[in-house]
């Protein structure tokens, strides 16, 4: 039986789920129904804010708690609120999401509330030092906080090969190795970078870095992190080839190893996901263009459980 979309009433895709108290939080972006031109450079991606859904279990239905925050209440950015995530340290629950900022370069930023559905009150500048899209952040056993982020293509990682900003800069040759997600630590209060972003390395079964013409195996977008049986599992998309694949490392800064694919493609161009345990049992959220008719900008979230295998690997799955 095909899978169904968490909500049909408005276009979500990207979701970020999270355990927090006793209900599945989703932190998804937010499709608008607008008739734009499609390009590689994701200019058909025009969202403007974020709406937050829950579940009781992954199994259940999805509530939406309406608007949590809006692109005109976020000081420095401009518009193309992208994929987000979010934590919970302290108290607070931190939203991290990328935006354009009034010159056009996407940078990362935060906004924070005293409960999980919002709303979320933006800090008035990024994180220092930010760039790029798709943030994932991620508690590891060393007692901090990481994040990750980092998109090739119309997410700008490219352009920041050199360390300063290149427009129209473009990826590296199909023999070189490919461009790599980012990783840092956060500083203590969830706000800052606590050490300047180090790239997250895939290699190959011989510890070869995987090439960027290899497409159906190196990074394009949207990282994920998750920890099972003391292995670090990072997952992401291959974009044009629209696989969702995964690597495997002892430490949260790698290098990950890449070990296969976890979904086959979906309707749609862009494929984007999480990962999460509720109550033992493990969930794939993900997206597809169904609710649509296959149109790539308007998409829906759906859910999956994730099974794995005795030697840790993840069985692949069709959406």
């Amino acid at each position: 039986m095909p899978r169904q979309p968490l909500v049909k009433h408005i276009y979500t895709a990207d979701p970020s789920a999270h355990v927090f108290g006793d209900r599945v939080y989703i932190y998804p972006s937010h499709d608008l129904e607008l008739d734009v031109p499609e390009n590689d450079n994701g200019d058909q991606y025009q969202m403007a804010d974020y709406h937050v859904l829950s579940q009781v279990s992954p199994e259940g239905p999805a509530v939406d708690h309406g608007e949590a925050l809006n692109v005109r209440d976020v000081p420095w950015a401009s518009r193309q609120m992208w994929a987000p995530d979010a934590a919970h340290v302290n108290g607070n629950y931190y939203l991290y999401f990328p935006a354009r900022d009034k010159e056009g370069i996407f940078r990362i930023g935060i906004a924070i509330s005293r409960k999980p559905q919002g709303p979320f009150k933006a800090e008035p500048q990024p994180i220092r030092g930010s760039f790029s899209i798709d943030p994932c952040v991620f508690a590891a056993d060393d007692g901090r906080h990481y994040l990750l982020f980092g998109g090739i293509w119309g997410g700008q990682l490219q352009c920041w090969a050199s360390g300063e900003f290149i427009a129209g800069a473009q990826t590296p040759p199909a023999e070189q190795p490919a461009l790599c997600p980012k990783i840092a630590p956060l500083t203590s209060d969830m706000l800052q970078f606590a050490a300047p972003p180090r790239d997250c390395v895939i290699v190959d079964s011989q510890g070869a870095p995987l090439k960027s013409g290899d497409t159906s195996r190196r990074y394009f977008e949207a990282p994920w992190m998750h920890k099972f049986k003391g292995t670090y599992y990072l997952s992401y998309s291959t974009g044009d080839t629209h696989l969702l694949v995964y690597a495997t490392a002892p430490s949260p800064t790698g290098p990950f190893t890449f070990r296969g694919t976890i979904l086959t493609p979906v309707v749609g161009w862009t494929t984007h996901h999480s990962i999460v345990e509720f109550e033992g049992r493990w969930y794939l959220y993900y997206h597809d263009s169904t609710l649509s008719g296959g149109i790539s900008h308007r998409r829906c979230v759906k859910v999956q459980e994730l099974f794995y295998e005795p030697d840790g690997s993840i069985r692949p799955m069709a959406p």
